[in-house]
Order: C-alpha cells, then sequence, then structure tokens
C-alpha cells in the first residue's frame, strides 16, 4: 500500500506491506454547511457571550487587531476583510486601526511575508501593519502564578483590542487560541519565559484548560488588559476554515474547543511499534521549532523502545537561536537535568524531544544536513521510504506501523 504525507509544501511518500499496517489517525468526519469566508461572517454575525463587533466600538476609537505570524496556519487574509468591515460598519476608518502580527519570540516578518499574511488589498489599503516586538512592552500586574503580564505598548494604548487565532491542540497550553494572542503572542521575553516555565507541571498538557497552569496564566491576562472581541477558526487538512466562534475571549473560545475535540480527537487502543507522522507540511514544518509541537502531540503513541519517523521539511532550520545550541551541545540526559536546574525558552523544547529519546529513537526525513541531525541525536534519513524500511529491519519484520499524516492537529488519546 502506498501512504503519502504533506511535506513543507509539497509530499513525500512510501509503501507499506500490508502485515505491517497498523493505522492512519485522521480528523474525524464531519459534515460543516459552510467554510472558509461564509463560515467566518456568519460568526461575526452570530458572537457568543458578546455584542457585534460593530456595536461594541465607536467613531474614532483606536484599534488594535492582533494576528497571528507566519509560523502559524492562521489563514488571516481571510479573517481580517470581514473584521475590518464590521468596524467599518461601527464607525471606524482605516486610519484609527493598527494589525499587530504577534510574534511572541520569533524573527520579525519580511514585507512579502506580512503582505502573504493578511493578504493584498488590506497590505494596499494603508492600514497600518506592524510587529510586535518583546521590548517595547508595558507591565500592568502579575499573575496568580508569578508570571508578569507585560504587553506590546501600542496593544495596550489602544481604545479596543481584537485577538484573531486558530485553535488546535498546544501540548503544553492545552489549545491554542483565545487570549494566546496577547500572551504570549505580543509579551515580552519575561513574561514568555516564566509561562512557558510552568510546561513542567504534569496539569501542563495538551487537550487540558482549567487545571493547566499555563492557561491559568494566559487567560488571566484579559483581568489587566480587556480583549474587546475574538475570533478564532479551526481549519481541516485543507488549511480551510471549518469553523469560526466569535465574541467574548473566553466563552467564543471554550466553545471553539468543544468543536476542535469533536473532529480530532482520536481514540487509540494500544501504542505502535514504529509511529510515522508529519506535522502537516508547511507552515507547520517550517523549521523544527514549529514542526516539534506534532512530535509532543504523538509521542505516546509508540511504545517504549519504539521508533518515530519525524517527517518534516524544517527548511529554515532550527529557528530558535537556543533551541539549536542547546540541542547541539548537550546530550539528552544533561538537557533533561540542566532544564530541571534552571528554565530557558527555547531549551525547553530541547528538553522535550531529550525525554522523547529516553524512550524512543527518532528517524528524520528533512531538508537539513545529515551531520547536522546526527549531532542532535536523531538518525537522518534521505527519504521516507528509507526510513521506513529501516524502522522495519530494526524492529522487526511483523512490526506495526502507525501513520499520522496531521500529526499538528489530530489528538491521539490512549484509551
Amino acid at each position: 500500500m502506498e501512504i503519502k504525507l504533506k511535506y513543507g509544501r509539497s509530499s513525500v511518500k512510501f509503501n507499506l506491506n500490508e502485515k505491517n499496517y497498523m493505522d492512519t489517525i485522521l480528523p474525524n468526519s464531519i459534515h460543516f454547511d459552510l467554510i472558509n469566508d461564509a463560515e467566518v461572517i456568519r460568526a461575526i454575525q452570530n458572537p457568543i457571550g458578546s455584542k457585534r463587533l460593530k456595536d461594541i466600538v465607536n467613531p474614532g476609537e483606536s484599534i488594535v487587531i492582533v494576528t497571528s505570524d507566519i509560523s502559524r496556519p492562521m489563514p488571516s487574509y481571510r479573517v481580517l476583510p470581514h473584521v475590518i468591515a464590521e468596524l467599518k460598519q461601527g464607525g471606524i476608518i482605516k486610519e484609527d486601526i493598527t494589525i499587530v502580527l504577534a510574534l511572541g519570540t520569533h524573527r520579525g516578518h519580511t514585507e512579502n511575508e506580512k503582505k502573504a499574511l493578511i493578504g493584498d488589498e488590506i497590505f494596499n489599503s494603508g492600514i497600518k501593519v506592524i510587529d510586535s516586538d518583546i521590548n517595547r512592552c508595558i507591565r500592568l500586574g502579575t499573575c496568580k502564578n508569578g508570571t508578569p503580564v507585560d504587553i506590546f505598548e501600542p496593544v495596550v494604548n489602544a481604545d479596543r483590542r481584537i485577538c484573531l487565532g486558530n485553535i488546535e491542540y498546544h501540548y503544553f497550553a492545552g489549545y491554542s487560541g483565545g487570549n494566546k494572542a496577547l500572551m504570549p503572542g505580543v509579551s515580552s521575553l519575561e513574561a514568555i519565559q516564566k509561562n512557558h516555565s510552568h510546561l513542567v507541571h504534569p496539569e501542563a498538557r495538551a487537550g487540558n484548560l482549567d487545571t493547566n497552569p499555563v492557561r491559568q496564566d494566559i487567560d488571566e491576562v484579559s483581568d489587566f488588559i480587556s480583549i474587546d472581541f475574538i475570533v478564532n477558526v479551526i481549519l481541516n487538512e485543507k488549511k480551510q476554515i471549518i469553523k469560526a466562534v466569535a465574541g467574548h475571549n473566553k466563552e467564543a473560545h471554550r466553545a471553539g474547543c468543544l468543536v476542535l475535540d469533536k473532529i480530532y480527537k482520536r481514540p487509540l487502543e494500544k501504542q505502535a511499534d514504529i509511529v510515522v507522522f508529519s506535522p502537516g507540511g508547511y507552515p507547520k514544518d517550517i523549521n523544527l521549532y514549529q514542526s516539534h509541537k506534532s512530535l509532543e502531540n504523538i509521542k505516546h503513541t509508540v511504545r517504549d523502545g519504539g521508533i518515530i519517523i519525524w517527517c518534516a521539511s524544517s527548511a529554515e532550520g532550527f529557528g530558535q537561536k537556543v533551541f539549536e545550541e542547546w540541542l547541539i551541545n548537550k546530550k539528552p540526559k544533561e538537557i533533561i537535568a540542566d532544564i530541571k536546574d534552571r528554565f530557558i525558552l527555547g531549551a525547553h523544547k530541547a528538553a522535550s524531544i531529550a525525554m522523547v529519546l529516553e524512550r524512543a529513537k527518532i528517524f528524520m526525513v528533512s531538508d537539513l544536513p545529515d551531520d547536522l541531525v546526527r549531532s542532535i541525536h536523531l538518525m537522518p534519513f534521505a527519504s521516507l521510504q528509507e526510513a521506513v524500511d529501516e524502522a522495519i529491519r530494526q524492529m522487526g519484520e511483523n512490526s506495526k506501523v502507525l501513520v499520522l499524516p496531521e500529526a499538528g492537529s489530530v489528538m491521539p488519546a490512549l484509551i
């Protein structure tokens, strides 16, 4: 049987003997009446726990719209026109609107990337578009967990704040979306590091919200600075918007999380000998730092002593300097010991990979040089077929292979 996985902007494939095939975990098949723009319009016109946006804003007010950066699959170019149209109905003029691209600790955008993110029409409309800056934040207070609330100055100074994002599983924040546009999206380095330090807590895991200390910080941010409206979307494997929620920053977000579970939470009866996964292609595999999230989604699906085949282009390399340095310069046991001693942003993802390596091998199919892959304690392969063949050779001719083509989205749940 032939199996195909998304890889960067294209795909790769491999052949597998049926006796070795265990299962392919894909999203549940659910029908949605509306998709893309039509679904966004429906959500904006039917907000959850909130008045319509046009009835919230007032003429003359300054508006900041915070949306995702280039490393996220959020289709801002689809959502922004409808948000701006709603603002215009409320009497807001384009000169009073600023779009903030939430970088967190990621690199800044080129002008072409900004245009690709928000679309030609808005990019050329005269509406101001800026990247967030971790060095231009205002401290508004401290969360109950001790995390400072430091928010990008232009966001703080606006009269109204609108947050956009996509909802998917996040390996230690529970879910993306909601207040996450502000924390960590437009927060300071100190705030992000403190918030992310809670990832070592056992409740900081994908699919968990209420008892998750990372998400508690994120949700508490809106106690210090108002979020007037959100629009969050859920995407299918074709990057189409199949569900949108709008309105109150917490109520609408929670409604979206419930829908996500119906689509992407899948039961798994037993662990596999070999797991082959792709984050789902570009931009989820743009670099190792981003595609690592998918590894976290699926790491529990392989048995102890098994093999994970990580299929991710990673054309932009590691994606974060500290992450890169820790992986290259330390052995897995050192990484784990050092992160327990002192939390460092970026190093936390190196530690997560190191912990996976404690119980399974990782084969890597990527655009990274072989020597570089070996230096981070993974085994490189020139093709997916070679990786699968070698994994079966090592695990035995009757070993079972589990395939996850959309590991950036699907949440396998052991039952």
